[in-house]
Protein backbone atom coordinates (compact mmCIF):
# COMPACT_ATOMS: atom_id res chain seq x y z
CA UNK A 1 0.00 0.00 0.00
CA UNK A 2 2.71 2.42 0.80
CA UNK A 3 3.69 2.15 -2.66
CA UNK A 4 0.52 3.48 -4.24
CA UNK A 5 -0.02 6.30 -1.49
CA UNK A 6 3.06 8.74 -1.38
CA UNK A 7 3.74 9.08 2.61
CA UNK A 8 5.83 11.81 4.54
CA UNK A 9 8.71 10.35 6.63
CA UNK A 10 6.88 10.18 9.95
CA UNK A 11 4.27 8.29 8.12
CA UNK A 12 6.75 5.66 6.74
CA UNK A 13 7.88 5.30 10.11
CA UNK A 14 5.01 4.76 11.68
CA UNK A 15 3.80 2.02 9.15
CA UNK A 16 7.42 0.44 9.52
CA UNK A 17 9.06 1.06 12.63
CA UNK A 18 5.33 0.46 15.13
CA UNK A 19 4.06 1.49 18.32
CA UNK A 20 6.85 4.20 19.03
CA UNK A 21 7.04 5.99 15.55
CA UNK A 22 2.96 5.63 15.90
CA UNK A 23 3.03 7.84 18.75
CA UNK A 24 5.37 10.64 17.96
CA UNK A 25 3.32 11.01 14.63
CA UNK A 26 -0.30 11.30 16.46
CA UNK A 27 1.71 13.89 18.53
CA UNK A 28 3.01 15.84 16.13
CA UNK A 29 -0.44 15.72 14.39
CA UNK A 30 -2.53 16.69 17.21
CA UNK A 31 -2.80 20.47 16.51
CA UNK A 32 -3.28 19.85 13.33
CA UNK A 33 -6.25 20.35 11.76
CA UNK A 34 -8.97 18.31 10.16
CA UNK A 35 -10.89 18.42 7.22
CA UNK A 36 -13.60 19.92 9.09
CA UNK A 37 -11.15 22.48 10.73
CA UNK A 38 -10.95 21.61 14.99
CA UNK A 39 -7.54 19.47 15.40
CA UNK A 40 -7.59 16.23 16.88
CA UNK A 41 -7.56 17.75 20.57
CA UNK A 42 -10.54 20.48 20.06
CA UNK A 43 -12.19 17.15 19.19
CA UNK A 44 -14.43 15.55 22.34
CA UNK A 45 -12.41 12.26 22.89
CA UNK A 46 -12.66 10.66 25.69
CA UNK A 47 -10.21 10.69 28.53
CA UNK A 48 -10.33 7.04 28.98
CA UNK A 49 -9.84 6.27 25.03
CA UNK A 50 -6.99 3.82 25.39
CA UNK A 51 -4.91 3.41 21.65
CA UNK A 52 -4.89 -0.40 20.89
CA UNK A 53 -1.80 -2.11 19.89
CA UNK A 54 -0.29 -2.91 16.21
CA UNK A 55 -0.26 -6.17 15.66
CA UNK A 56 1.66 -7.85 12.41
CA UNK A 57 -0.21 -9.98 10.43
CA UNK A 58 1.40 -12.08 7.87
CA UNK A 59 -0.81 -13.24 5.33
CA UNK A 60 -0.74 -16.06 2.48
CA UNK A 61 -0.92 -19.96 3.02
CA UNK A 62 0.04 -21.19 6.45
CA UNK A 63 2.52 -23.57 6.46
CA UNK A 64 2.72 -27.66 7.21
CA UNK A 65 4.50 -28.48 9.77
Amino acid sequence: MAVSIPLTDDEQAAVADGQTAIDRLLARLADTPTPAGPTPRQLDVPTSAILLPILGIRQGKAQQA
